[in-house]
């Protein structure tokens, strides 16, 4: 019996015909999506559900959801579906990373443009018979210095068309190599430079812990006198209240914004301000993109249900099913090295070597590979997954080898990730036991063992009495309770480490308490999606 597919919201005509060409039928229900009780009540019939942002995938949904195998978002974001409760499900869920790029840079160009010259409010004066020439002086984009927040797969699109207008482009990105800025014709600046510098600022980057208002009324004050804002990224990066002060007060002269902390946005803060633009989420809203993205979804969607081929899926690694029983613990492993590297590198990484030691060097290290570089991205890009990692990562100019040998030292097999950055070198090695459990082995040439937690705590220091008492002892004023811990070190007296399972996350006060003590170099909170 053919699979089945339901289509619950507005999608191009191309992706049905796409489905039924390949062999799939397919419902096509567009407005089933933004009625949570039909959906409920017909979802068992399907296999798949290709969806756009209206239909949310709850838990609830999922649970009724007994033949579905796969959820297909037509775009990049997947905040309307419940991930963690898919994965519970089994059920995997696929996105298209790249069909929206060009398109949400040239919306980024467009509303850049508007603001420069008040397009929208003198538009608007025109048309209701008014002639006010005057009132509308705007500014110039040539010589003008661009700052982008942000310079992955958007922001180098916006960075490439700025640079055709004149524009000189400055990026702040923890992640931007200096190669990767040379190339693409960058210069790459802290933030504090950045807000001090830039005539327009524009935000490409993913909303997590620490881009969440990255533009705060602290960073606002710091920026030039006249400085205009564009963020087509995502809503929260932007402290609003305190744009909507620095507007009024006219230290920020404009801002263009496409996405707002709270959608639909039908009331805001920001509304009814002079030279404020203002766009409903439009972003990817192109034709264009719209059958990229569409025509993905079903291709990738398809070839899952007829061949058993993984693309783009955020919630497992592309393997192929004779693969799987062995290799899917060896990816969980390697998804947990590349994390670990990933939390606890504050400078741009410049070359990761992999090194399958053993029986893993007989597996797909490519898939290997890929799970480690989703990882390491996973902080930094939520949405990153193992076939968007690997380009992610050549596009930051990440140089990535791989070398394989034969068993040796006590371990019949393990995967040892070694990372360059511009100011120093790290490495981590792991390996699975016969109770398919990832475990760490060694960190910083030191040996120990220790399973994989959900909230665990990294420290440095010297091998010197007091550590572990002073630890103990401010993790115990913080509140957070030790499960367990492991500790190793170099030598007597030399460098050691600890890894604490602790649980509950360490906040940032506790983390520099800890470091304000004297006993640590370094103490990082890590965070591991765990079974």
């Amino acid at each position: 019996m053919a699979p089945k597919v339901l289509v619950s919201d507005k999608l191009s005509q191309s992706a049905v015909e796409l489905f039924k060409q390949r062999g799939v039928d397919v419902d096509f229900l567009p407005d089933v999506g933004k009625d949570k009780e039909k959906l409920l009540e017909i979802i068992s019939q399907y296999d798949g559900l290709a969806i756009r942002s209206a239909t949310k995938v709850t838990e609830k949904l999922l649970d009724a959801a007994s033949q579905l195998k796969v959820v297909g978002r037509a775009g990049i974001g997947v905040d309307n579906v419940d991930v963690p409760a898919a994965s519970r499900k089994g059920v995997i869920v696929m996105n298209t990373p790249f069909g929206n790029s060009i398109t949400t840079a040239e919306h980024s160009i467009a509303m850049m443009m508007a603001v420069a010259r008040q397009i929208p409010a003198a538009d608007s004066s025109t048309q209701s018979g008014k002639w006010e020439k005057s009132r509308f002086m705007g500014v110039e984009l040539t010589s003008k210095v661009l700052g982008l927040i942000g310079c992955g797969n958007i922001g180098a699109v916006v960075a490439d068309r700025a640079k055709g207008l004149k524009m000189r482009v400055i990026a702040y990105d923890p992640y931007l190599s200096e190669e990767r800025a040379g190339l693409l014709g960058v210069e790459k600046v802290e933030l504090e430079e950045l807000l001090a510098r830039a005539d327009f600022i524009s935000l490409h980057v993913p909303l997590t812990d620490k881009t969440r208002m990255i533009i705060s009324k602290e960073a606002l004050a710091k920026t030039k006198p006249g400085v205009r804002l564009v963020n087509c990224a995502r809503g929260g990066l932007i402290d609003e209240e305190a744009l909507a002060e620095a507007l009024k007060s006219g230290h920020v002269a404009g801002a263009a914004i496409d996405v707002f902390a709270t959608e639909p946005a039908t009331e805001n803060v920001l509304f009814h301000i002079p030279n404020v633009v203002a766009t409903p989420h439009l972003g990817a809203s192109t034709m264009e993109a719209q059958e990229n993205v569409a025509v993905q979804v079903a291709e990738q969607m398809s070839d899952y249900l007829l061949n058993g081929a993984v693309v783009n899926a955020l919630n497992m690694p592309a393997i192929s099913a004779e693969e799987a029983p062995i290799i899917t613990p060896w990816v969980k492993l390697a998804e947990h090295l590349g994390s670990f590297v990933g939390q606890v590198s504050d400078d741009p990484v410049k070359e990761i070597n992999i090194l399958f030691n053993g029986d893993v060097a007989e597996l797909n290290t490519s898939a290997l590979t890929s799970a480690v570089l989703t990882g390491f991205l996973k902080s930094q890009i939520p949405d990153v997954n193992m076939v968007s990692a690997l380009i992610i990562a050549k596009e930051r100019g990440i140089k990535l080898s791989e070398t394989t040998s034969e068993q040796t030292g006590v371990y019949e097999s393990y995967i040892k990730v070694y990372v360059k950055t511009e100011r120093s070198s790290r490495s981590i090695a792991g390996t699975v036991f016969s109770d398919k459990k990832p475990r760490f082995i060694q960190i910083k040439d030191i040996n120990l063992d220790a399973d994989v937690g959900r909230n665990m705590l990294y420290t440095t220091n010297e091998d010197v009495p007091g550590v572990i008492g002073t630890l103990g002892a401010i993790l115990g004023d913080a509140g957070l309770n030790i499960a367990n811990f492991n500790l190793g070190r170099e030598a007597q007296g030399g460098d050691a480490i600890a890894l604490l399972y602790l649980d509950s996350p360490a906040d940032s006060d506790t983390v520099q308490k800890l470091v304000a003590s004297g006993k640590f170099q370094r103490a990082v909170p890590l965070q591991f999606e765990v079974d």
